[in-house]
C-alpha cells in the first residue's frame, strides 16, 4: 500500500474482499445448477434442496464464529472460515458423483461461510472509529452484491467455455490466495499490528468504544434487550426476500421468460449492481447524518423503513411483469432498496453492543439463516405445486413489512449492552 495509507483501511478492504469471495462461492451454484440439473435430471424440488443445503451448515456456526472472534480475535477465526469454504468450493464438482455427497459439500461450504459475518463485525468493532463505522460495514456488506455480480457475470462464459465445474475450481483457488494476503496484513486489533502508526492508533482509540476481549458474555442482558430483537427481525426479514431472489432469479427468468444461458448472467446481475451502489451510499449517508447531529436511532430507523418499504413494493409487483426486462427492473428496485438497510440494521450491532458485536451478528445471522433453509427450499415446492412464482413474491413482500414494523417499534441506535 502507498505510504500514509492507514492500516485500518487495508484491513477493511481485505475483510470486504472476504465477503465478495463468500458470495462468489455461494452464488455460482445459482447458474451452475441449470446445466448440472439437466445433466443429472434433478427435479424442481431437488434443485431447491441443492440450493438450500448450504444453509444447513451455515445455520449452526454463526454464534460460535462470533463468540470465538470476540473472545480470541477475528484474524484466525475469519482465516479458518475462508480456508474451509474455499476447499469445499473446490471439491464441489467431485462431490456431484452422489446427490447426498453434493448436499454434504454444500453444507460444509455453509459451515465455513457462517464464520465470515460475525468475525468481520468483531474485527470492525476493534478497528474502526464510530465516525467511519457505517461506511466500513456498508462496504463489507455490499461485498454480498459485488460477489453476486462477479458470480453471475463470470459463471455463464466459464460454463460455456470450460464446463460448469470450472467455476468451482477457479473460485476455490482464489480464496486460498486471499488467505495468504490476510495472514500477512491483518491483526485482531490495531494494538497488535506493527503497521499502525501512533497517530492512527490515537485516532482509532479516540473514536472507539471500549472493546476488549469478551471474557464474560451477558447472555441474559442480550436476550432481554428489545434492540437486539429488532436487529434479529430486520436481518431475518431482509434475508427472506434476498435469498429467494439471489438463488432463484436465474431459474425464474429461465423458466418464465426463457432467457438463454448466455444472457442470464447479464440480466440477473442488475439487482446487485443497484445493491452495491445503494448499500455504500447508505453507509456514507448514515455517517453524514450522524455527523450533522441527527440521533443515531432516527438515522437507523429512517434508512431501514425506506429499505423495507421499497423492497416490499417492488417484489409485490413482480407477478405483474410481462417480460424479463420488467421482472429484472422490479427485482432491481427491490434488492437495491433493501440494500439501504446496510446503514440501518446492518451496522446496528456495533451501536447496540460494540464489545459483543461479533456475538450479536452471530445471533442475528443464525436466525437470518432460517429463510435460506425454509424459504429457498419452499420456493421449489411452491413453484412445483402451482407452476408460478407469484405466491413466493407476495410472501416475500409480507415478510419485508413485518421486519419494517418490528425495527421501527423495537429498534435503537444507542449503546445498550
Amino acid at each position: 500500500m502507498a505510504a500514509g495509507w492507514p492500516r485500518r483501511y487495508t484491513v477493511i478492504v481485505l475483510f470486504a474482499l472476504s465477503t465478495v469471495l463468500c458470495y462468489v462461492d455461494r452464488v455460482n451454484i445459482s447458474i451452475a445448477i441449470i446445466p448440472l440439473a439437466h445433466a443429472k435430471g434433478y427435479s424442481e424440488a431437488e434443485r431447491g434442496l441443492v440450493l438450500s443445503s448450504f444453509f444447513w451448515g451455515y445455520l449452526w456456526f454463526q454464534l460460535p464464529g462470533g463468540l470465538f472472534a470476540d473472545r480470541f480475535g477475528g484474524k484466525r477465526v475469519l482465516g479458518a472460515g475462508v480456508a474451509l469454504w474455499s476447499i469445499a468450493t473446490f471439491l464441489t464438482p467431485i462431490a456431484t458423483a452422489s446427490f447426498a455427497l453434493l448436499l454434504f459439500m454444500r453444507a460444509a461450504l455453509g459451515v465455513g461461510e457462517a464464520i465470515n459475518f460475525p468475525a468481520i463485525h468483531s474485527i470492525a468493532a476493534r478497528w474502526t472509529p464510530a465516525s467511519e463505522r457505517a461506511r466500513a460495514i456498508s462496504l463489507h456488506l455490499s461485498g454480498t452484491a459485488l460477489g453476486t455480480i462477479i458470480a453471475l457475470l463470470a459463471s455463464p462464459p466459464l460454463i460455456i467455455a470450460f464446463g460448469w465445474e470450472s467455476v468451482f475450481y477457479i473460485s476455490g483457488l482464489i480464496g486460498l490466495l486471499w488467505l495468504a494476503l490476510w495472514w500477512w496484513k491483518a491483526a485482531d486489533r490495531p494494538e497488535d499490528s506493527p503497521g499502525v502508526s501512533a497517530a492512527e492508533m490515537a485516532e482509532i482509540r479516540a473514536g472507539r468504544s471500549e472493546v476488549d476481549a469478551a471474557e464474560k458474555i451477558p447472555w441474559g442482558e442480550i436476550c432481554r434487550e428489545r434492540a437486539v430483537w429488532a436487529i434479529v427481525m430486520a436481518h431475518l426479514c431482509n434475508n427472506f426476500g434476498f435469498y429467494i431472489l439471489l438463488l432463484w432469479l436465474p431459474s425464474y427468468l429461465d423458466q418464465t421468460f426463457h432467457v438463454p444461458l448466455k444472457d442470464l448472467g447479464v440480466m440477473a446481475v442488475m439487482p446487485y449492481l443497484a445493491a452495491f451502489v445503494a448499500g455504500n451510499c447508505s453507509g456514507w449517508f448514515a455517517d453524514s447524518l450522524q455527523r450533522r447531529g441527527m440521533r443515531m436511532t432516527a438515522v437507523r430507523k429512517t434508512l431501514q423503513t425506506t429499505a423495507f418499504g421499497l423492497g416490499a413494493a417492488a417484489v409485490c409487483a413482480m407477478p405483474l411483469a410481462h417480460s424479463a426486462v420488467q421482472a429484472v427492473v422490479l427485482a432491481t428496485i427491490s434488492v437495491g432498496g433493501t440494500a439501504i438497510g446496510m446503514g440501518g440494521w446492518g451496522v446496528n450491532h456495533l451501536d447496540v453492543a460494540p464489545r459483543y458485536a461479533g456475538i450479536l451478528m452471530g445471533i442475528s445471522n443464525t436466525f437470518a439463516t432460517l429463510p435460506g433453509i425454509i424459504g429457498v427450499a419452499a420456493t421449489g415446492f411452491i413453484v412445483q405445486a402451482t407452476g408460478s412464482y407469484s405466491d413466493v413474491f407476495y410472501l416475500a413482500a409480507a415478510v419485508y413489512l413485518v421486519g419494517l414494523v418490528a425495527f421501527d417499534v423495537w429498534g435503537s441506535g444507542e449503546r445498550k449492552i
